[in-house]
């Protein structure tokens, strides 16, 4: 465990309307190395207001790891490749885990940063 260290590892919460537009933006973002993996969570409810009407949706929700030097990119390449005006990326620090997994998460996206520079 790396004990409350700095990681530079992050997640990004992402919720997309169904689990193929979901699937599409994280394959995307994994294969540009802006992301180590992402998880695709279907079935979520949403309730929220929107154009000043209450709305509920099903959505799918991705959790995205990446880092931090990266992350500017990933939230830039996700909006573009989004369907929503809005879309909601949610930066998350991640202050502890298993230094091996922490690890692999900066070695998959250090080929990110090429995008970056």
């Amino acid at each position: 465990m790396s004990r409350g260290q700095d990681t530079g590892v992050v997640t990004v919460l992402m919720t997309a309307p169904g689990t193929d537009v979901a699937e599409g933006v994280v394959r995307t973002l994994v294969e540009e190395r802006l992301a180590a993996c992402g998880n695709i969570v279907p079935g979520a409810v949403s309730v929220y207001r929107w154009e000043g009407e209450l709305q509920r949706d099903e959505e799918a929700v991705a959790i995205l790891k990446t880092t931090r030097a990266v992350l500017p990119r990933l939230l830039e390449r996700a909006a573009e490749l989004h369907p929503y005006d809005v879309p909601e990326l949610i930066a998350h620090e991640v202050v502890d885990g298993t230094e091996d997994y922490l690890e692999w998460v900066r070695t998959e996206c250090g080929a990110g940063m090429e995008a970056v520079r």
